[in-house]
């Protein structure tokens, strides 16, 4: 999840794989897949960069070994057999 800003200065989070396009035109605009539109105080740099920041965490967090697991290889990219 994204945390996000609406005009009246209160956070959501929403989850940035719903999200299917962003406007600017003034105002920043979310449009998720089914069509909800949220206005944010964000610009579209600034969420572009901030889901980019949640899948790169998403993907550290996938190749870390669990404390409660032993260490194991992950393939981030399967190979051919």
């Amino acid at each position: 999840m994204i945390v996000v800003t609406r005009l009246n200065n209160t956070q959501f989070a929403i989850n940035p794989d719903l999200i299917e396009r962003i406007h600017e035109n003034p105002d920043t605009t979310l449009v998720t897949v089914d069509g909800a539109k949220y206005i944010v105080t964000e610009s579209m740099a600034e969420v572009i960069d901030m889901i980019a920041s949640f899948r790169a965490r998403v993907l550290i967090l996938a190749s870390e070994p669990r404390r409660d697991e032993p260490a194991r290889p992950v393939r981030i990219h399967p190979r051919d057999n």
